[in-house]
């Protein structure tokens, strides 16, 4: 590593509070310092290139430095920077709400900032529509065990992860809980299309006796990716979808890490055929260029809105709020996939991947491995708490841009890149991620065999 990498590290462990780490950590892993990205690659400031084989958590869909999305944020620049949108309206928030509702059949787009803002606006406009329709009893929230929906404090009240809940839990009003449709967790002889319908009775049963109280039920449709990306049947979202219009309670599904492709479809939701009455996006959305979410919902809900009353009006605002060149970019973005089939091309570029990686899935260590558009996932058998961080530093090492999620022994490693990524990156990250696991599987064996005094123990 060069002085100049060292010294901006450095800078960065002093002034700067990293997100979603424990800061320690960086006393002996450095961070990655990032000068470029092209393509599906980083570029770090000394010149080498890791292949970002997460999308930079989750969002980059077409490249780093796109050149029409680039133009597209260029041309913006010369017209409008920002606009306050309380009053005030502008083309590209138009242009882009007009798309999503077209795409989603939802609408009336309301614009934040990032995933857990488009949370909080979907589970407060459901609270406040039935407010205003005189259910006032109807203010509470049922999650999916194993959920993740953000971190404030309206989003971490849905979320089922306790890494990130517990140290807030006096801060939150936790929502109850349903059992996830993880078809990993199927009891034995039960498949994965039983265990999804009766996880959904579950559910029928809990708002059977609590309908009353209960605003809405929030799901990621498909893949709980925090979960250690737990897959269900889609038949799934069929049941919720009926139960939830039987009990008179909202379905929001939260598309925001799943949504623009991932799955394979569009929208994940689109696979069981439903609509929800909220769907939250983000991430994707501008193709990993400029931070966006939005919430788009049914005409019956913004109808509840619609009054002389300023009170029974949808009081929420972020200052940035439909941000015109955050909008131009999800317009490039969009375009993108009207231009050429990219849900056709994703399906080859999955195929050649999951056939490169054999290997890795047939490794003793994996298990579990599954595949669904271009999401791939191996849970990994390691008694080592630190797997994930080891795993990091080794994947680094074969030039690989890799987080594993980690809870105590259960490990998940997962690929999501840029669809962009072509025949050579491919076989760099199956090699690569192959190679990780046996250096950090031998590190392991090295460290449980060695003599105490040199482990430190």
């Amino acid at each position: 590593m060069t002085a100049v990498a060292q010294s901006l590290i450095e800078r960065s462990r002093r002034a700067v509070w990293h997100p979603c780490t424990q800061m320690k950590l960086h006393e002996s892993q450095p961070l990655l310092a990032v000068a470029r990205g092209e393509g599906a690659w980083l570029i770090d400031v000394d010149g080498h290139r890791v292949l970002d084989a997460i999308s930079s958590w989750w969002v980059n869909l077409f490249g780093h430095g796109h050149p029409a999305i680039k133009a597209a944020l260029k041309d913006q620049l010369d017209t409008l920077e920002h606009v306050m949108l309380a009053g005030c309206t502008h083309a590209p928030v138009v242009e882009l709400s007009e798309r999503l509702g077209r795409l989603t059949g939802l609408g009336h787009a309301f614009y934040g900032s990032d995933g857990a803002s488009a949370t909080e606006i979907a589970l407060k406009m459901s609270a406040h529509f039935w407010r205003n329709r005189g259910r006032t009893g109807k203010h509470r929230f049922i999650g999916v065990a194993g959920g993740y929906h953000g971190e404030t404090a309206g989003a971490l009240s849905v979320t089922d992860i306790p890494l990130f809940r517990e140290a807030y839990g006096p801060l939150v009003r936790l929502s109850a809980v349903v059992p996830s449709p993880d078809a990993r967790l199927a009891p034995p002889g039960v498949s994965a299309l039983d265990h999804a319908r009766a996880c959904a009775a579950a559910l029928d049963t809990h708002l059977a006796e609590h309908a009353h109280e209960v605003a809405a039920v929030i799901v990621e449709p498909l893949v709980q990716c925090a979960a250690g990306f737990a897959m269900h049947d889609a038949e799934y979202l069929r049941q919720l979808r009926a139960i939830c219009d039987r009990h008179q309670v909202h379905l929001v599904c939260d598309e925001i890490a799943v949504g623009f492709g991932r799955t394979g479809t569009l929208f994940a939701h689109q696979q069981a055929g439903i609509r929800p009455d909220f769907i939250c996006l983000s991430k994707g959305l501008t193709g990993g260029f400029l931070p966006l979410s939005a919430v788009l919902t049914t005409d019956a809900v913004y109808a509840a809105f619609y009054d002389d009353r300023t009170a029974r009006g949808f009081l929420h605002s972020h200052s940035y709020t439909g941000n015109p060149l955050a909008c131009r970019a999800a317009l490039a973005t969009l375009d993108l996939f009207e231009q050429s089939d990219v849900l056709a091309a994703n399906r080859a570029t999955a195929a050649r991947l999951t056939e490169r990686c054999a290997p890795l899935a047939q490794h003793p260590a994996v298990r579990q491995h599954r595949q669904l558009g271009m999401l791939w996932a191996f849970d990994i058998d390691s008694p080592d708490p630190f797997f994930a961080r080891r795993y990091h530093r080794a994947a680094l090492e074969q030039g690989l841009l890799l987080r594993p999620i980690s809870n105590d022994t259960a490990h998940t490693l997962y690929f999501m890149p840029p669809y962009v990524i072509g025949e050579a990156d491919i076989e760099h990250l199956a090699r690569g991620a192959l190679a990780a696991l046996n250096a950090t599987l031998a590190g392991e064996g090295a460290k449980a065999t060695a003599p105490r005094e040199a482990t430190g123990a």
